[in-house]
């Protein structure tokens, strides 16, 4: 495993600005544009006129 790119975080970073499905632990799947998120991996994900925060611990997988 190389040192970037590889973890967690570089992949969201790579992510920001494109279209996402965000998978949770309750089933709930959310889709949209990742706008922003934190070190805690909580995520913004806006659809239409629609903001959504996501707290972190709630996600299962996101998938571009």
């Amino acid at each position: 495993m190389s040192d970037t790119g590889n973890r967690p975080l570089d992949v969201l970073e790579a992510s920001v600005g494109d279209d996402v499905t965000v998978h949770l632990k309750d089933g709930e799947v959310f889709r949209g544009v990742l706008t922003g998120y934190d070190q805690h991996m909580n995520l913004v994900v806006e659809a239409d006129q629609d903001t959504t925060i996501i707290r972190g611990d709630n996600v299962v997988s996101i998938q571009p």
